[in-house]
């Protein structure tokens, strides 16, 4: 544009005036076009990487496409950026091996003793020594293939006396009672579901075909009383997390078919309370009189009387010390309200934790304050998507995040502390953003770019958030981007891909409860089959004292019995 300009100039003295201003104006749509073609090069690449999937943005990816643009002479000027004249060799990608018998953790354990041979015994091979006890047991790894959901019919003998005509039966083994479905199907049920994304009609369909029928209303009858057990422990997350030093969060579309109705919701999983819940040997209560609003009391209330018709489920990641606590809300209510009940249950007197998220507003609790962070991936992404159009100065924005991502991954490869961290970053990180923030300052103050271009919005979004962006380089463990809240939106993601959508406002309360707990349970390395197996066989227990039944200490409840458990 500064040299279509420049010609203009020249041309300026050898044309009349409104021969110049029809060239100007021919020259200014020229760069409107320009400006409108690249944007929607964007999007259609944006709805590509919806429909076929997203590709990595790794840097070295992203320069990837560069050559290839550039070979192909599709790029004005990208062979600046290229150097070269061909697209380089891939890396061969690292081999993922093995894995060894220690990573079956789960596998049962069988001991295959020496049939004729006992430690002490003499060598059979030498005569002259005595064997002992090896170190390590030779091993062998064996899967064998079952059904998802097993199942086991026992025939227990009747007898009837000639004379009298009595009826003995056999009692059945030590175990087995009445109830058809145990705590462990529940589980794996809920699992599937809402860990793995498998819906109901799929499971049923798979049932049925290896002859252990379980229809779809028969697994949502199981899920939905197992929930109403396991209310006392999604409470206590929620409590637990309120109290968290670094906070998450972020939303995604949700469809519900029709929003309950009173009556659904008393006759479901209660929605947890800001107060904390009275135990009740894990029934359901409702919340009391004088409690902070519910999360359904603010859909019902601010957000419907907005008019809001949009359905969302809102993801929260709460850090503390040593552990990590995942939470999802579906309803009309966006990030910021959602976290902002959930913050309603902060002890008064900790400071404001640190809130990571993107730029929307949306995403901000109001009345409560927080130390906001905004994600540097977002800024990142949006250099990425218009790096084919300006390859020269989006490369050198990528370079420069490069180095602070990699300076992040050391202090995680040393343990660093959160003061480390922050010193690290200050020393490492601080001159290369500092360089980049006067870089981007002269490009709009220069007019080195069109403010209106895909470039220009994206060092405009850079400058506008930047004390946001950089926070890291001012507070002890501020995370550098959001990354941790949106792969557990997958979760919710993957179930809206392969269910569609929640029929009623209740059954979504039953998927974010089931979903926080299966995905805490990953966050903190606990297997979330056995967890919620132990909740559902210890319901009296966790509603008595839920601060013991949480994914990182509940083994030490167990082995030490309840009211045992150090929290």
């Amino acid at each position: 544009m500064k040299d279509l300009e420049a010609i203009l100039e020249h041309a300026k003295a050898a044309l009349s005036e409104g021969e110049f201003a029809t060239l100007k104006g021919a020259v200014q749509t020229l760069a409107f076009l320009t400006r409108e073609l690249e944007k929607k090069s964007v999007s259609v690449q944006r709805l590509r990487q919806l429909l076929f999937g997203a590709s990595t943005e790794t840097t070295a990816k992203v320069i990837e496409k560069i050559l290839q643009g550039a070979v192909k002479g599709a790029l004005p000027g990208a062979g600046v950026a290229a150097g070269g004249t061909g697209t380089p060799a891939a890396p061969k990608p690292n081999g993922h091996g093995r894995n060894g018998a220690d990573a079956y953790v789960g596998a049962k354990r069988v001991r295959v003793p020496l049939a004729s041979l006992h430690a002490g015994d003499a060598c059979p091979g030498c005569v002259k020594g005595k064997v002992y006890a090896s170190c390590e047991p030779g091993l062998i790894v064996r899967l064998t293939g079952q059904a998802p959901i097993g199942g086991s019919v026992y025939e227990l003998e009747k007898l009837r006396c000639s004379l009298c005509g009595e009826v003995f039966c056999a009692q059945p083994p030590q175990g087995v009672g009445p109830e058809k479905y145990d705590a462990e199907s529940a589980a794996m049920i809920a699992l599937l579901k809402y860990g793995a994304g498998l819906p109901f009609h799929r499971l049923e369909s798979l049932q049925e075909g290896l002859g252990i029928p379980l229809p779809a209303a028969t697994q949502w009858e199981i899920v939905a009383e197992t929930a109403t057990v396991l209310v006392p422990a999604w409470r206590e997350l929620i409590h637990q997390a309120a109290q968290g030093e670094v906070m998450h969060n972020d939303d995604t579309t949700m469809k519900v078919l029709t929003l309950g109705n009173a009556a659904a919701v008393d006759a479901g999983v209660a929605e947890p309370v800001a107060a904390r819940a009275k135990p009740d040997a894990g029934a359901v209560e409702a919340p009391d009189a004088g409690a902070a609003p519910t999360a359904t009391e603010g859909r019902t209330g601010a957000a419907k009387a907005a008019g809001r018709t949009g359905v969302f489920t809102s993801g929260i990641i709460s850090k503390a010390v040593d552990h990590v606590i995942a939470l999802f809300f579906t309803g009309r209510q966006h990030a910021g309200e959602n976290l902002r009940d959930v913050l309603r249950q902060r002890c008064s007197e900790l400071g404001p934790p640190i809130q990571m998220c993107d730029a929307l507003s949306r995403n901000v609790p109001e009345a409560f304050q927080t130390v906001l962070a905004n994600c540097l991936t977002h800024g990142r992404r949006r250099f990425v998507d218009v790096a084919e159009s300006f390859p020269e100065e989006c490369l050198h924005v990528l370079e420069v995040l490069k180095v602070v991502y990699a300076n992040d991954a050391t202090a995680r490869q040393r343990q660093m502390s959160l003061d480390e961290r922050l010193h690290f970053h200050q020393a490492q990180s601080g001159p290369a953003m500092v360089e980049l923030k006067a870089w981007m300052e002269a490009q709009i103050q220069q007019r080195q770019v069109e403010p209106n271009s895909g470039l220009g919005e994206a060092i405009a979004y850079m400058l506008k958030h930047w004390n946001e962006l950089t926070l890291f380089l001012r507070v002890p463990g501020a995370p550098l981007d959001n990354n941790v809240c949106e792969r557990a939106l997958k979760r919710v993601i993957l179930h809206r891909k392969n269910a569609y959508f929640y029929k009623t406002e209740n059954g979504a309360r039953v998927g974010d409860l089931f979903m926080s707990l299966i995905h805490t349970c990953q966050l903190n390395d606990a297997n979330a089959f056995h967890y919620l197996t132990e909740l559902q066989k210890h319901a009296g227990e966790l509603a008595a004292a839920p601060a013991d039944w949480m994914p990182w200490n509940y083994l030490r409840t167990l082995e030490s019995g309840p009211g045992q458990s150090s929290g």
